[in-house]
């Protein structure tokens, strides 16, 4: 499986509707109108709808009424993310998408309590990346969300990571919590988290993956390294989805497999009502494709 096999398995479901706020972008245009050629979503696009129409056609003439393209006049970057979150909370969107539009202000329409769409479970980020030279997906949580989550918090952010990874055709994902060692060690409440998430998974009570942690990055995620530590797993030298301490780890590790790796990515927050793509401006158009179709196969498997 890589990202473009993942675009591919996007176009294969049931159609889904995406809710963008802000829409006026040049890269979530790009994307959109990729997504639109491939079949992959239908978009509500929420903002200036002046500039919406005018990116659109200069994109390709006659997109800004494509009948898969419905655009929404928002008089502010705030109620067009208020806008976008209550057309999934409506059910009249499948997944909901960042444009032009801070972080922050989406994230608070995300989590009204009138009309957002949280449903109790702790939110996380949720990457995908596709790495040179390396024969699958790797899962990266969370890089984005959760600063300093605690046992609790990482336990659910295992399972949207599981989820998403399910519905992208991973069916017992592996998972290793990453620490600076190996072993378990009093003073590195990493390790102890990694432990008692380990145990967790081999009581039951986190299913549907295997998990084995503490693992330094060689040792999940390269089989001789392993080999070479005498560490014997099911996970070690195999992982499927790295769990991070913390966010500062998770971003710096994000970014290197980006800018040091050339790595490809998808990324969606889960734990929502809907699947939302959540990514950065600097993102290339490429990337919120990708990102689109994590999201759009993770919906379809809700």
């Amino acid at each position: 499986m890589n990202l473009k096999m993942l675009v591919e398995q996007a176009t294969q479901y049931e159609e889904k509707t995406v809710a963008v706020a802000a829409a006026e972008d040049e890269e979530i245009i790009e994307a959109v109108a990729e997504a639109v050629k491939r079949k992959i979503a239908a978009f509500l696009l929420f903002g200036d709808k002046e500039k919406i129409c005018t990116m659109l056609d200069m994109k390709e003439n006659g997109l800004s009424k494509h009948e898969k393209i419905k655009i929404i006049s928002a008089p502010s970057k705030d109620t067009s993310a208020e806008q976008a979150v209550k057309a999934v909370r409506l059910n009249e969107a499948d997944v909901l998408m960042k444009g032009n539009v801070p972080t922050a202000v989406l994230l608070k329409a995300v989590l009204n309590k009138e009309f957002g769409l949280r449903t109790g479970h702790v939110l996380s980020h949720v990457a995908a990346f596709e790495i040179p030279d390396y024969n699958r997906l790797i899962f990266v949580t969370d890089a984005a969300m959760n600063i300093a989550p605690d046992l609790n918090q990482k336990v659910q952010i295992v399972k949207n990571a599981v989820n998403v990874a399910r519905s992208l055709g991973i069916e017992c994902p592996k998972v290793a919590p990453l620490a600076a060692v190996e072993v378990v060690n009093p003073d590195m409440q990493a390790t102890l988290d990694a432990a008692v998430l380990t145990q967790m998974n081999a009581r039951g009570q986190i299913q549907n993956c295997q998990i084995d942690g503490p693992l330094a990055l060689d040792n999940a995620v390269s089989a001789f390294a392993a080999e070479h530590k005498g560490i014997v797993s099911e996970v070690a030298g195999q992982a499927d989805i790295l769990l991070v301490p913390t966010i500062e780890v998770g971003n710096v590790l994000y970014k290197s497999l980006i800018y040091f790796a050339n790595a490809k990515v998808g990324a969606v927050i889960a734990g929502a009502k809907a699947p939302i793509v959540l990514t950065s401006r600097a993102d290339s158009a490429e990337s919120k494709l990708y990102s689109l179709a994590v999201a759009v196969c993770s919906a379809n498997h809700n």
